[in-house]
């Protein structure tokens, strides 16, 4: 049996804080993409950003940064890859290591899916270039 209640999502002030931390670190508080429903951004922010980007124990940021990167790469996500890409950089990845990964990725989730990465990586390497002149 459905309900007609509409069902919102109970956000986490800690984990929202924690999450926005790590949104800044990443530089993507600096530049906003394609809007998506308020509910959703909560749950990325707390879930994903504030509770498991946030476990540094075992995992530090750029290598949280690089796992996501590879998947990404893998699963040949335009946009994501964008984005990350930006992260990457604003956390001092460089871009050396990102093409070694991007290189080893490839090998595994295809060759094609190693060249889309590379060209997007150039892409969002030179918008920052320019950027910071």
């Amino acid at each position: 049996m459905l309900h007609n209640k509409i069902m919102t999502y109970k956000s986490d002030k800690d984990k929202r804080e924690k999450g926005m931390q790590i949104l800044n670190r990443l530089g993507f508080l600096e530049k906003s993409g394609t809007p998506i429903a308020p509910d959703f951004m909560d749950h990325i922010i707390e879930m994903l950003y504030g509770d498991i980007w946030s476990r540094e124990e075992m995992i530090d940021i750029k290598e949280r940064s690089l796992i996501t990167l590879s998947v990404l790469v893998a699963l040949n996500r335009e946009n994501e890859l964008k984005m990350h890409f930006r992260g990457a950089r604003n956390l001092a990845i460089s871009k050396e290591k990102i093409e070694e990964m991007i290189l080893h990725v490839s090998h595994y989730s295809g060759i094609p899916t190693g060249v889309s990465a590379n060209q997007i990586l150039n892409d969002v390497w030179s918008e920052m270039d320019k950027e910071s002149k």
